[in-house]
């Protein structure tokens, strides 16, 4: 295999007067390199916009979330939780009641998800952080308060600053619906706004609005410790997918437990889907570019007839000049892919500590420029694809070989 490797190397980069063989090598090895560094630089800004959705969601959703399997509300009661708030991998567990509900305001009607928190929620997850108008509160210890997305502020036509309440209504659970007085098969309650929040997803911000547990429970008619999720945040040095199994292992098959990933379960699968999706769109266009390698090893197979010829007069067998060609393409693809990591990864530090590439000016943005992250396992995928296929590439041409010597 050394001196396999040898000749090849003398045939791609050895001092020589260029000719057309040697130019297409050359634009081979380009076509490689683009299609490589986009490879890079493509999935790199789909991890950074996953990032950025991610920490918009992390700003709401609890590290773990906890729901019954079947039906819509459990009690938080017993050993088994008491056990749970014991772990040593939980800091904190708050309840929270969640149902559909209808709000009014004015005269305008609005659907919407209905969270009644408890205390502890400001301190699980971070949403005194994205409050855009007043403050967070859920009671004051006279009044109800709420605190709505900043989308469904808008819709309704309602601020942080004004004084009117608003009312909220969802249909009694324990009452049959009297068709002579159907406004008597509703609860009603009344609240007033605090501020409003904007996660900068629509599923939040349009819909939903936080309330008391206690106003909860008394809209929907729930009982005292029945909840339809407990939110869990870990210990800062608490390993999710360990916690989660413990967890898991504790409730037993009746409940399942959440992480982030599986709380936004389709958001997150449609981001893997597109990134497959462009994967597989960016390999069908390094495919083409490959062809590049095939012809230009085609040809040098011609030219070298004399070289081959005398090589079989030395004594080099079949295999070893096949050997030595199939290297000759596989090191135009490899020094193709060597280019393009280089460049694609110098791209994508570059935008990430420099923000070359603006997406604008204004608050319409959540982020100034272009996100990208760079992952050691998206590299690590390219250069496998990249190699592979021009291994392929070259095996093509490599193994007809034997029927040109003989020519």
């Amino acid at each position: 295999m050394r001196t396999e490797l040898k000749i090849a190397w003398r045939y791609l980069f050895a001092k020589k007067q260029y000719n057309a063989i040697h130019i297409i090598s050359g634009i081979s090895a380009a076509a490689v390199a683009v299609v490589t560094a986009a490879m890079v630089c493509v999935l790199s800004v789909m991890n950074g916009l996953g990032n950025i959705v991610e920490n918009m969601f992390s700003q709401f959703d609890p590290d773990l979330r906890i729901e019954v399997r079947t039906g819509k509300s459990f009690y938080d009661s017993g050993k088994t939780f008491d056990a749970l708030r014991e772990l040593s991998s939980v800091s904190l567990v708050s309840q929270t009641i969640q149902e559909t509900a209808l709000l009014q305001f004015e005269g305008k009607q609005m659907p919407i998800h209905l969270y009644g928190v408890d205390s502890v929620f400001s301190t699980l997850t971070h949403i005194e952080d994205i409050i855009t108008e007043g403050h967070y509160e859920v009671y004051d210890g006279a009044f109800e308060r709420a605190v709505l997305g900043r989308g469904l502020a808008w819709q309704v036509g309602i601020g942080a600053r004004f004084i009117n309440p608003i009312q909220l209504y969802a249909p009694k659970r324990t009452t049959k619906v009297n068709m002579l007085r159907p406004d008597q098969a509703f609860n009603d309650e009344v609240c007033f706004i605090a501020g409003t929040f904007a996660v900068q997803q629509t599923k939040y911000d349009d819909e939903v609005i936080l309330v008391s547990t206690a106003l909860a429970r008394r809209l929907l008619e729930y009982t005292p410790n029945e909840v339809t999720a407990l939110l869990v945040k870990l210990s800062p040095d608490a390993s999710v997918r360990q916690a989660k199994k413990d967890i898991q292992q504790l409730l037993g098959k009746d409940f399942a437990v959440l992480d982030r990933y599986e709380q936004q379960s389709d958001f997150f699968r449609i981001l893997r889907v597109e990134k497959l999706l462009t994967t597989l769109l960016l390999v069908f266009i390094l495919l083409i570019a490959s062809f590049n390698i095939i012809g230009s090893l085609s040809m040098l197979i011609i030219d070298k007839q004399a070289d081959i010829r005398t090589l079989c007069h030395l004594g080099a067998s079949h295999q070893m000049i096949r050997r030595t060609f199939l290297l000759e393409g596989w090191m135009i693809s490899t020094l193709g892919a060597g280019v393009g990591l280089t460049i694609g990864i110098s791209i994508c530090l570059a935008q990430e500590h420099l923000g070359l590439l603006k997406l604008g000016s204004g608050t319409e943005y959540v982020v100034s420029a272009y996100p990208v992250a760079v992952q050691a396992s998206d590299i690590l995928l390219v250069a496998s694809i990249v190699l592979l296929l021009g291994f392929f590439a070259a095996w093509i041409p490599a193994r007809k070989i034997k029927r040109g010597m003989r020519s």
